[in-house]
C-alpha cells in the first residue's frame, strides 16, 4: 500500500497517537478522517491538518453511529483503505480497592470502549473495504488496532484495561484469517509507555521512574514512533495477523 494512496479513518484521531498518525500520513500525501468524541479538539485538529483532513464526531461504542461515520468517511474521501483504532480509555482501578470492589460498570465501560469499540470500527471498515479494487497481491485494505503491553504484563490496577487490550490481541489473528479472502489485513500494535495526553501532567519524578523502566532507549515512546510503525505496516503487505510490540524492550512490573 503506497502511503500517498491511503484514505484512512482514525479513531481517537483528535489527539495523541491518532493525531500524530494523521499528521504523518498527510505528510506523505494521504487523506484522513478523524473519528472522535471531542468536538473542539476535532475541529482544531482539522484546522491544523488542512484540506486533506476531516472530522466526524463518533462514539465507537455506538454500532449504528460508527457505521454511519464510516460510510460518510468513505463518501467524503471517495474511498477507504486503512482503518486505525486509536480510541481508548485507561479504566484504572483495583478489583478490590480501599473503598470496596470495582463496580462492574467500570469494567464494562473499559471493555466496551477499548475492545467492543475496536470491533465495531473494524467490521464497519471491512464491510466497505471488501469492495475496493484489488491492488498488489490482491490487497483491498488494512485494519490496524492499538493494544498495549499491558495485554501481556498488566499491572496491579489494570485488570479492566489489560482485559480490554488482551481481547484486541486475541481477535487479531482470527480476524486476519477471516478477512484474508477479501484481501484485508489485520495487524495490532502494542505500545509500551508513550508520551501521550493519557500520560500528560505527570510529576517529573513519576516520568523519570517510568523512563528508568525502559531498557533502551531509556525514555517514553514518542507518538511519531507509533506513526512510523503504522506506516511500515501499511507498506509491508507480509505483515498480517500479528501483534507488534513497540516498547523499548520494557516488561511491566507488578506495580
Amino acid at each position: 500500500m503506497q502511503l500517498n494512496q491511503i484514505k484512512a479513518a482514525i479513531t481517537g484521531g483528535a489527539s495523541g497517537l491518532g493525531f500524530t498518525l494523521a499528521q504523518t500520513l498527510i505528510g506523505h500525501g494521504a487523506q484522513v478522517t478523524l473519528l472522535d468524541v471531542q468536538d473542539e479538539k476535532g475541529a482544531a485538529a482539522v484546522a491544523e491538518l488542512g484540506s486533506k483532513a476531516r472530522f466526524l464526531r463518533t462514539d465507537v461504542t455506538d454500532e449504528a453511529g460508527v457505521a454511519q461515520s464510516m460510510k460518510s468517511a468513505f463518501e467524503q474521501m471517495q474511498g477507504l483503505n486503512l482503518v486505525v483504532n486509536c480510541a481508548g480509555i485507561l479504566g484504572a482501578g483495583r478489583v478490590l480497592g480501599r473503598t470496596g470492589s470495582m463496580p462492574l460498570s467500570q469494567f464494562e465501560t473499559t471493555v466496551r470502549v477499548n475492545l467492543v469499540g475496536s470491533f465495531n470500527v473494524s467490521k464497519a471498515g471491512a464491510e466497505l473495504m471488501q469492495n475496493n479494487a484489488a491492488g498488489d497481491d490482491g490487497e483491498r485494505g488494512l485494519i490496524v488496532n492499538t493494544a498495549s503491553v499491558a495485554a501481556f504484563e498488566g499491572q496491579i490496577g489494570q485488570a479492566a484495561y489489560a482485559a480490554s487490550k488482551g481481547g484486541i490481541v486475541s481477535m487479531t489473528l482470527p480476524m486476519a484469517r477471516e478477512l484474508a479472502r477479501f484481501g484485508i489485513r489485520v495487524v495490532t500494535v502494542a505500545p509500551g509507555i508513550f508520551l501521550t495526553p493519557m500520560a500528560g501532567g505527570m510529576p517529573p519524578e513519576v516520568k523519570a521512574s517510568l523512563e528508568a523502566m525502559v531498557p533502551f532507549p531509556a525514555r517514553l515512546g514518542e507518538p511519531s514512533e507509533f506513526a512510523d510503525a503504522v506506516c511500515f505496516i501499511a507498506q509491508n503487505r507480509y505483515m498480517n495477523g500479528t501483534t507488534m510490540r513497540l516498547d523499548g524492550a520494557v516488561r511491566l512490573q507488578a506495580k
